[in-house]
């Protein structure tokens, strides 16, 4: 009898030997770190600008409303236009977005911004040009997301590195978002306002020619008929609704996020129930994100194959009872640890709902795929954030999370018992491929 032929070996840098790959998330990471150090400035500016904390709430909303509603035809562009010359555009539109909150930083420019109105609500009216140009950032934002997302897949040679590409994809992305404010924060404190403007510029800049550097790719070819705009922007949303798969990893992220969050919240926890105070609360909102960044650089060397659809399902689950347990305890060290552990969890869910759209969607629907999922994902958190607040003011802070945490349970055990085909899901690479 012939011998069996030895699965092939998995190479967790498979994609990270591609030099373009490389580039690639150097830009995300330059982009997201030079997004973050932006956003714990302006939003300092914006509080010493006004005093007004719902001057705060409405940055948010400000760059939140305009990406979401240009989110459907940002997709249907991704799919039309070539990705490259997208993402070159709106992180051109980025840079000079921050150059102009650079400039509005200026002694000079700040005098004028103070010259307004000081009566109640309107103290926000000081704030118009910098609101006006967070949401110019939120309309090119809408538009980068879609292009971004279905160009990483072109630069892989291979199909079966496409699973370690998204993974290092994600773990570069987490890692930026959990160093950023806290640069931002140490640039603005030690350095003034000005150095941190001039490193977002710069980071935004170095995002921009390492992009710059990679070579465009033709857009994949179509199949069937030819869409028109409306048919075309709207073949996203009926695709994800028709593809159970897609639609019960979509679901579970956004209730998981909507129902089980509890970062909205962490200020209450930290002065009333945890007396940590606000350095506490730095680490409070710190741990997830670390916690995501280790799992995802651990799913780099042991991927998810075999019942990758039960482990996401028991994952999401354990993101809710961590959630339920957090609400519940007294001790900081616990509070940080459970924190700790809804990122460990969240990761897992990420990485595998990545991978699903990434693999079960055409490649030259991607673009309009993954704006659907921006719209579900991204919108998701601020409406989660209200609902905890609405919930708390209802139910009470801690009665609040736990049963955001119970809903949590409860969606996965209709997913579980409804969606059988993510229920018996693998990802297995094909014999012979190591993805």
């Amino acid at each position: 009898m012939p011998s069996a032929v030895p699965a092939p070996r998995h190479d967790p840098y498979a994609a990270l030997r591609l030099p373009e790959f490389r580039r690639f998330i150097s830009a995300r990471a330059c982009l997201t770190l030079a997004t973050q150090i932006q956003g714990v400035v302006v939003s300092w500016q914006m509080f010493k600008l006004t005093g007004d904390p719902l001057a705060l709430g409405l940055i948010g909303l400000a760059e939140a409303i305009p990406s979401i509603v240009v989110s459907l035809y940002a997709g249907h562009v991704a799919d039309s236009v070539r990705r490259k010359n997208i993402i070159v555009a709106m992180v051109t539109v980025l840079l000079l977005c921050s150059v102009a909150l650079g400039l509005l930083a200026q002694p000079q420019a700040a005098g004028l911004l103070t010259a307004g109105t000081s009566l109640g609500g309107l103290l926000v009216l000081r704030g118009l040009p910098l609101y006006a140009v967070i949401f110019v950032s939120g309309v090119a934002r809408g538009f980068l997301g879609p292009a971004v997302f279905s160009f990483m897949p072109q630069l892989m040679p291979a199909r079966e590195q496409l699973s370690n590409a998204i993974t290092w994809n994600s773990t570069t992305w987490q890692a930026a978002a959990v160093l950023g404010p806290a640069i931002g924060g140490l640039l603005f404190a030690h350095l003034g306002i000005a150095v941190a403007y001039g490193t977002d510029i710069a980071l935004m800049l170095l995002s921009l020619l390492l992009f710059l550097s990679i070579a465009g790719r033709p857009l994949p070819p179509t199949e069937g008929q030819k869409l028109g705009l409306k048919e075309s922007v709207l073949s996203g949303m009926q695709f994800i609704f028709q593809n159970q798969l897609v639609l019960a990893a979509l679901s579970l992220d956004l209730f998981a996020v909507l129902f089980g969050g509890a970062v909205a919240l962490l200020p209450i926890f930290a002065d009333q129930i945890l007396h940590t105070g606000a350095a506490g609360l730095g680490y409070l909102r710190a741990a997830p994100a670390v916690g995501s960044v280790l799992m995802a650089v651990l799913l780099t060397y042991f991927p998810l194959r075999r019942h990758a659809g039960r482990k996401l399902l028991w994952a999401v689950a354990g993101f809710g009872i961590a959630t339920i347990f957090f609400a519940l305890s007294t001790s900081f060290w616990l509070s940080l640890f459970l924190l700790f552990l809804t990122g460990v969890f969240d990761s897992v869910s990420v990485i595998v709902r990545s991978t699903l759209i990434h693999t079960y969607t055409p490649e030259y629907m991607k673009g309009r795929v993954s704006a659907v999922n921006n719209i579900f994902i991204g919108s998701s958190n601020e409406i989660g954030a209200f609902e905890s607040g609405a919930a708390a003011r209802v139910l009470g802070v801690v009665r609040s999370v736990v049963v955001g945490g119970a809903m949590t349970l409860l969606v996965v055990g209709i997913t579980a018992w409804r969606a059988d085909k993510l229920r018996d899901l693998d990802l297995t690479p094909e014999p012979g491929k190591d993805a």
